[in-house]
C-alpha cells in the first residue's frame, strides 16, 4: 500500500521529533547527573568542613578558657570551659550523626576519644583536693598540648579527605560534562544529517512524480496525447495523474477530430481546386477566346493563388496522413546531392529576382542515404524557401552538407540571413500553424505547416531536426540522415 503524501510528511516529521526528543532527554539526563554532583558537593561536604573548621575554633577558645583557670582559677572560666567543651561535644555528635564513610567515621572517633582524654586531664588536674595539682605546670601543658594537636590533627585530615572528595567530585563533574557536551554535540549532527536525509528522501519521494508529471503534460504540450505517467506515485499525484491522462485522451480524441476534419474537407477540395486550377490553365491558353490584358493579369493571380491552396491542401493531406501513419515512403540509397540542386533549381529564379545568392557546400564525392527522394526533397524545398522568404536583399542563403563517416550520419544545415528567431519561439516552430510573433516587413505570412511536415519526414527517416537561432544574425535548420551505399538499403 502506497502512503500518500500527508502520511509520508507526517511520518517524517515524527521520525525528526523523535530523534530531536532523544537527543534532548539524554541532554536532560547529564544535566541532572551534573546537578546531583553539584548538590552533593554543596550540600554534604562544604557543611562537614564548616562543622569541622568551627570544632578547631571551638577546641582552640577551649584551650584558651583551660589556660586562664589554671592561671587563675576563676568560675567564670570553668563555665566557658563547660560550655564550650559542651559545645563540641554537641557538634562532634551531630558530625557523626550525618557522616557515612568509614575513614571520617574513624577521624571523628579518634577526636571525641582524644577530646575526653583532654578532659579527662583537665579534672584530674583542677580536682585534687587542697588545689594543687599532681604534675608541674610544664608537664601538664606538654600532654595537654599533645592531646590538643592530636585532636587538630585528626580534624585537618578529616576536613582534607571532604576537600579531596570536593575534587574528585570537581573533577568527575568537569569530565562527565565534557563528555556529555561531546556525546550532545555529535547527537545533535547526527539528527541534522539525519532530519535533512529524511527530508530529503521525502522531498525526491513526492517531486519525482511531480517531474514525471510535468513531463507527461510537457509531452502533451508538444501533441504527444497518449503520453501516460509511468512508475509509483503517492495516492495524490497517482489521482492527478489519472486526471492528466484522462485530459490527454480527450485532447486525443479532439485531435483526432480535427485531423479527420482537415483530411476529408482537403480531399473535399482537393477535386474542384484541380478543376478550376485547370480551367484558369485554359483560359491563360486562350483555348476559349483571346484574353485583354486585365483579363489575363486576374487570371495569373487566381492561377497563383490557386497553386498556392493545392500546394496547402496536399502539405494538410500528407501531414494527416502522416500522423495516422498511412503515409508510405519508399526508402531507396539517394544521392542527397542531386536532390538538393533539384530544390535550389527550383527557387533559384526567385532567389535571382530577390537578389539573394544560393550556396551549396558539399563534398565532391556523392554521399548516399537511405531516404525516400521525393519526400526529403519536399523537405528540402520547405527549409529553403523559408530561407529565401525570410533573407534580406543581397543576402546569401546556404545549404551545407557534412558527412561523418565514422559516426555514418551526413548532416545537412540550410542558413539564411534573416531576423533569427526568439528563443521563447524555438520550441515551438515545428508546430503545426504555428507562424511565430516576430513578423517581419515585406514577408508574406505561411501557412505554418512546413516545419511540421520536414519534422515528419526527417523522424520518419530516422533522423533528427532541430534550430540554431540569433535574433539580428540569422537561422540554420540542421537534420541529420543515416548514410549508406549505392544499392544497398540498411
Amino acid at each position: 500500500m502506497r502512503l500518500s503524501i500527508f502520511w509520508r510528511l507526517v511520518l517524517t516529521y515524527l521520525v525528526i521529533i523523535a530523534v530531536m526528543t532523544g537527543v534532548n532527554v539524554y541532554a536532560l539526563l547529564q544535566i541532572r547527573t551534573l546537578a546531583g554532583l553539584n548538590t552533593e558537593v554543596g550540600s554534604h561536604h562544604h557543611p562537614e568542613i564548616d562543622s569541622a573548621k568551627r570544632l578547631l575554633t571551638s577546641l582552640y577558645e577551649q584551650v584558651q578558657s583551660e589556660k586562664k583557670y589554671v592561671a587563675v582559677p576563676a568560675a567564670t572560666f570553668l563555665e566557658h570551659f563547660d560550655t564550650e567543651s559542651k559545645d563540641f561535644q554537641q557538634a562532634l555528635q551531630g558530625l557523626l550523626t550525618r557522616e557515612a564513610s568509614e575513614p571520617e567515621v574513624r577521624l571523628l572517633k579518634e577526636v571525641e576519644q582524644l577530646h575526653q582524654s583532654h578532659l579527662a586531664l583537665f579534672q584530674t588536674q583542677v580536682a585534687e583536693p587542697g588545689g594543687h595539682p599532681l604534675e608541674s605546670a610544664a608537664t601538664y601543658d606538654a600532654r595537654r598540648d599533645t592531646l590538643v594537636g592530636k585532636i587538630a590533627s585528626s580534624l585537618q585530615q578529616y576536613i582534607g579527605l571532604h576537600e579531596s572528595r570536593i575534587a574528585v567530585g570537581v573533577n568527575e563533574s568537569h569530565a562527565s560534562s565534557v563528555h556529555a557536551e561531546s556525546v550532545t554535540r555529535n547527537l545533535v549532527l547526527v539528527a541534522l544529517l539525519f532530519g535533512l536525509g529524511m527530508a530529503a528522501v521525502a522531498s525526491y519521494n513526492i517531486l519525482r512524480p511531480l517531474r514525471r508529471l510535468q513531463a507527461t503534460i510537457q509531452e502533451m504540450g508538444q501533441g504527444n496525447f497518449r503520453a501516460t505517467l509511468d512508475g509509483q506515485a503517492p495516492r495524490e499525484l497517482r489521482e492527478l495523474g489519472d486526471t492528466v491522462k484522462w485530459m490527454g485522451t480527450r485532447l486525443q480524441q479532439l485531435d483526432d477530430i480535427k485531423s479527420e476534419f482537415l483530411a476529408h474537407v482537403s480531399h473535399e477540395l482537393r477535386t474542384p481546386m484541380a478543376s478550376i486550377q485547370e480551367g484558369t490553365h485554359l483560359l491563360l491558353d486562350e483555348i476559349p477566346g483571346p484574353l485583354t490584358q486585365d483579363q489575363r493579369t486576374t487570371l495569373r493571380i487566381m492561377s497563383d493563388s490557386s497553386r498556392r491552396l493545392m500546394y496547402l491542401i496536399s502539405t494538410i493531406l500528407d501531414l494527416s496522413k502522416m500522423e495516422s501513419g498511412m503515409m508510405e515512403y519508399r526508402f531507396v540509397p539517394t544521392d542527397l546531392r542531386r536532390v538538393a540542386d533539384i530544390s535550389v533549381n527550383k527557387i533559384r529564379l526567385l532567389a535571382d529576382a530577390k537578389q539573394v545568392q544560393l550556396v551549396i557546400e558539399a563534398p565532391v564525392e556523392r554521399h548516399w542515404v537511405r531516404a525516400d527522394s521525393t519526400r526529403i526533397e519536399q523537405v528540402l524545398d520547405n527549409l529553403l524557401s523559408n530561407a529565401l522568404k525570410y533573407s534580406p536583399e543581397g543576402a546569401v542563403v546556404k545549404l551545407q552538407m557534412v558527412p561523418r563517416r565514422e559516426e555514418g550520419l551526413l548532416f545537412v544545415n540550410v542558413t539564411d540571413s534573416g531576423p533569427g528567431i526568439p528563443v521563447e519561439e524555438v520550441p515551438h516552430i515545428f508546430e503545426r500553424f504555428y507562424q511565430g510573433r516576430t513578423k517581419t516587413r515585406h514577408v508574406s505570412v505561411g501557412s505554418g505547416l512546413g516545419l511540421a511536415l520536414a519534422k515528419k519526414v526527417v523522424e520518419a527517416h530516422g533522423g533528427r531536426i532541430w534550430v540554431e537561432s540569433e535574433v539580428g544574425k540569422g537561422t540554420t535548420v540542421r537534420f541529420i540522415l543515416c548514410l549508406t551505399k549505392p544499392g544497398m538499403l540498411t
